[in-house]
């Protein structure tokens, strides 16, 4: 018999004794950096300012992530989400990470995994596929930044179209899930549909932000677009299914 449980008592043990040690961790520090601050005779006023303005900025990045757990969950159970998203994953690697494991394995996303060796080979891609990025950044994060700061001081407008690039072929990788199920007829273009619901709303903020003045609205415009396409996604999904 299979007892295995996405969402047994172990993995939230090791979750929560995973999270913890992190939250502990960041206190330390704030309490470290609190104390430094008083020698350098900074006010208390400023520092509680600082810290709360902090916290209020986490909470657009962390609504987004919330929506990554929660999309994860449904097949995945809460704990392994939870810990990733929470402690090192991001969003736009654990997402397409968890779901192409689950499609090349022919997996319902619909549906909770009940098959432990699938759990594990979905946990180890999510895991290795993210482990390099943390060696390139320990060891060759500041090669890099004084490699562009040169290129833009030598051509400023070469540059910004080198980070553009960057920018622009990172984004093609996704974009080609988008596409993978146009076979399909009509609902294979859904995910194309929402996306580009995504993309508007994302437009319309910028143009408030730039228009308007709505500085505030840069911290929120993430979660506001992807909670929007969430909701579009289901007339779309309604209409095109």
């Amino acid at each position: 018999m299979n007892n295995f449980s996405v969402n047994s008592g172990f993995l939230y043990g090791v979750t929560a004794v995973v999270i913890v040690y992190v939250l502990a961790q960041s206190l330390f520090f704030l309490a470290r950096a609190a104390k430094r601050a008083k020698e350098l005779g900074i006010g208390a006023a400023a520092i509680r300012k600082t810290i709360v303005s902090s916290g209020l900025f986490s909470i657009a990045p962390a609504v987004a992530i919330l929506l990554g757990v929660i999309t994860l969950s449904k097949f995945m159970g809460l704990p392994l989400p939870w810990l990733r998203l929470s402690i090192l994953g991001a969003l736009t690697y654990e997402l397409p990470a968890a779901t192409s494991t689950a499609t090349a394995m022919n997996l319902s996303l619909s549906e909770t995994i009940t098959d432990p060796k699938a759990f594990a080979a979905i946990a180890w891609v999510m895991t290795l596929g993210i482990i390099p990025g943390i060696f390139v950044v320990l060891f060759g994060l500041k090669k890099m930044q004084k490699g562009i700061v040169s290129i833009k001081a030598k051509d400023p407008k070469w540059g910004e179209l080198f980070m553009a690039s960057m920018f622009l072929g990172m984004i093609s990788a996704f974009v080609g899930m988008l596409f993978s199920d146009v076979r399909m007829g009509l609902p294979g273009f859904i995910s194309i549909a929402v996306a580009l619901v995504s993309a508007l709303i994302m437009a319309v903020e910028g143009l408030l932000i730039k228009l308007c003045k709505w500085s505030w609205l840069e911290q929120y415009a993430l979660p506001i677009s992807m909670l929007g396409a969430m909701a579009a996604s289901i007339p779309i999904t309604a209409l095109m299914g």
